[in-house]
């Protein structure tokens, strides 16, 4: 019986992948559990699924899936968590960023009853400018979302069975797993590690996609942009009645003249943009429901070594080359 799983999204990193393994399977086997590795290959464009392949030739605690292309983080991490079978499930990047030697002290933490167990990075190391950020979108978060998200909780986390089954029982496309490892609740309890560096390549996290990431938090878990927007408007009604109101009595006291081109051109400019930001909020929830209308699976297998019951509903390449649905 597998007692722990390790869930590795993995996209290009092929120069890394091979010195992870080795750590982790030295992290992993002084701990006396029965363990398996699951891989998942995120459409990567190098050598990435071919080491992985090797990896699962030479030892059989290996399990690979690879995708028909870049699906995202999200995606690989559910097709990892449904093919996971262990009591345990440990979710970690390939990049060496979350050091394996700290999965132990998580079993340890995990064998006293926690569901979860989150390893928390500091901020050391990195730049003013972006720690300066986080921190600013961890407060603003705070304030917006529904759930608890701390700053520096990663997807570095181990997941009791339950919990795990908890995760892939929410039917949702559009996933943020921060919240969503809060949402499902249980009894969680963190620790914190200093940041490291990686030890290869280049993060795929680039600023564009960093911001992206930040409006999906934040508008995954909450309405409250909507309500923002009716409260935004609501102001802006009374002060320009107020206005209004304002110089007309100017105009009946003291027979000033009207505010001229000036004043009606800022105001329009004003409420323009302020229309145009509401209307992008409110397009934003509308694509969301959109995409969750269409019911399309969260990625599309090229080639596994697992079997469509285990990996769930997925579409799977045929040999022949039809998709078919899993699950």
């Amino acid at each position: 019986m597998v007692q722990m799983s390790i869930v590795v999204p993995c996209f290009n990193e092929s120069e890394v992948l091979a010195a992870f393994h080795d750590a982790l399977v030295a992290a992993l086997e002084p701990t006396g559990s029965a363990f398996e590795i699951c891989y998942v290959d995120d459409g990567s464009r190098d050598a990435t699924i071919t080491i992985l392949k090797d990896l699962a030739a030479a030892d059989p605690r290996v399990r690979y899936t690879s995708f028909s292309r870049n699906f995202g983080k999200e995606s690989a991490m559910l097709a990892g968590l449904r093919m996971s079978r262990g009591a345990a499930v440990v979710l970690m990047d390939a990049d060496l960023q979350h050091p394996p030697e700290f999965i132990p002290r998580m079993l340890e933490l995990h064998q006293h009853g926690y569901d979860q167990v989150v390893a928390q990075r500091d901020r050391a190391n990195e730049g003013v400018l972006r720690t300066a950020l986080c921190r600013a979108y961890y407060r603003l978060v705070r304030r917006c979302m529904n759930v608890e998200v701390v700053n520096g909780a990663g997807d570095f986390r181990l997941l009791s069975r339950r919990a795990v089954d908890a995760l892939l029982a929410l039917p949702e496309n559009n996933r943020f797993s921060k919240g969503l490892f809060s949402w499902i609740g249980f009894d969680t309890v963190s620790f914190t590690y200093e940041n490291v560096q990686r030890a290869a390549g280049k993060s795929k996290w680039s600023g564009r996609h960093l911001l992206n990431y930040g409006i999906d938090g934040l508008i995954s878990f909450n309405s409250r942009p909507l309500r923002l927007a009716i409260h935004t408007g609501l102001w802006l009604f009374l002060s320009a009645l107020v206005y209004a109101l304002w110089i007309i009595a100017n105009v009946l006291l003291d027979g000033v003249d009207t505010p001229g081109y000036a004043t009606l051109i800022t105001a329009v400019v004003a409420l323009s943009g302020i229309q145009l930001a509401t209307l992008g909020v409110i397009g934003e929830y509308v694509g969301r429901i959109y995409d969750e209308s269409k019911r399309r699976p969260h990625y599309v297998v090229r080639e596994t070594d697992e079997t469509a019951t285990v990996l769930g509903p997925g579409l799977s390449l045929e040999p022949a080359g039809q998709a078919r649905p899993e699950g």
